[in-house]
């Protein structure tokens, strides 16, 4: 349990938030409508509530479209429309935590609430049931004559818009929203404090479209020359989103990227990636990274791996790294392994390690654990 809550606690700084999903259930029907508080659903269109509605087939270009939709006041009004998502289990749909009647409390998305959870997966979440349509919905918020947030849903997701005017385009090319959503992309707005900005939506966005537009605009974002900041967080969504296409500009990433602070997400990266390869990735940036936070931070995500090539990495560093720092970071790791796997091999290491420094590492993160066998071991030191 402690494992899943420090887990959680270093996921939700990279990522955008974690929450439920749901799926809505196919098969809504519901005609157009202009008035609020009613829904409209059409083929390509979402289920839409407390909305004012119109639907625009696309006859120009995606960033002119915005642009004179943008022109037409000041007042805030959503623009969306639907593109193919990233092949995979994917699911970006809305806890709401104010609601608390079992699964119901997944959706629908408020648009205009900042009380929600938006979360994405790559599996099913409880025992809802995803039948992802494989298409998903990137949504625009415009004001004062600009764009000023980008949000990304899957097609299932139910949306309640506030009451605000919402335009849904049809006919959108996904080349084109790619291009769209990469020029609000900006490496200044990647601060940690600022989660829902208009560049950390953009990014999602992007980087969850099937499109090999797509792929050629996350492989700029990780260029050497852009800011760390965008680095990282593009890293994030490598691993996240996009499979072995991904995995391969993170092992670049992880060889070639002269920060350490953007190496040591990448190992986090690679945590994330559900593809089988990542795990080896992980363990040659444990053994071979020049940098002794980047060699800690991927033992501490091997350790969420578990497993005996983990295990293995982790004792090594252990007795091999000649860093103490990173020795104590590999005695973290053995702590963080399933209790079985861990606290055995921590009582070795506070038995045997000629470092002291390590033995005592051990000897905290054992008393930490609240497991018998640590007691019985310190009742034999004790009583000796």
């Amino acid at each position: 349990m402690r494992n899943n809550l420090q887990t959680r606690a270093v996921l939700g700084i990279a990522m955008i938030a974690v929450g439920l999903t749901c799926a809505v259930p196919k098969g809504l029907k519901g005609g157009l409508v202009a008035e609020a508080a009613q829904t409209a659903q059409t083929p390509e269109m979402p289920h839409i509530t407390n909305a004012k509605l119109e639907t625009r087939l696309i006859s120009a270009a995606l960033g002119a479209t915005i642009h004179d939709l943008a022109q037409r006041g000041n007042a805030a009004q959503w623009v969306g429309y639907a593109v193919q998502q990233v092949p995979g289990e994917h699911s970006m749909c809305c806890w709401n935590s104010g609601d608390s009647d079992g699964d119901a409390n997944c959706g629908p998305c408020r648009l205009e609430s900042e009380n929600q959870n938006i979360g994405t997966t790559s599996k099913n979440s409880g025992t809802v049931k995803l039948e992802g349509s494989g298409s998903m919905m990137v949504l625009l918020r415009l004001e004062a004559h600009r764009v000023m947030k980008v949000r990304a849903f899957s097609s299932e997701c139910s949306l309640d818009a506030g009451g605000l005017p919402f335009v849904w385009l049809t006919g959108v090319k996904p080349a084109e929203s790619v291009a769209l959503l990469s020029g609000y992309v900006r490496d200044e707005d990647f601060d940690e404090h600022q989660g829902r900005s208009l560049s950390h939506g953009a990014l999602m966005a992007v980087a969850m479209h099937g499109d090999a537009a797509a792929e050629r605009a996350m492989e700029s974002f990780v260029a050497p020359n852009q800011h760390e900041s965008l680095r990282k967080q593009a890293a994030f969504w490598l691993g996240a989103a996009r499979g072995k296409f991904g995995l391969t500009l993170l092992e670049k990433m992880a060889k070639n990227d002269p920060s350490p602070e953007v190496r040591s997400q990448v190992a986090f990266a690679l945590h994330v990636s559900k593809e089988p390869a990542a795990l080896d990735d992980i363990i040659r940036m444990a053994h071979e990274d020049s940098s002794a936070h980047v060699r800690g931070q991927a033992l501490f995500w091997l350790a969420q791996k578990a497993g005996q090539k983990a295990a293995s990495t982790i004792q090594g560093a252990i007795e091999n790294d000649p860093d103490t720092e990173v020795k104590k970071k590999a005695v973290f790791a053995l702590s963080q392994m399933p209790k079985d796997e861990g606290v055995p091999k921590l009582i070795e290491v506070a038995q045997n390690n000629r470092n002291p420094e390590v033995r005592k590492q051990a000897m905290f993160w054992l008393g930490q654990s609240h497991d018998p066998r640590a007691l019985d071991f310190f009742e034999k030191i004790l009583s000796r």
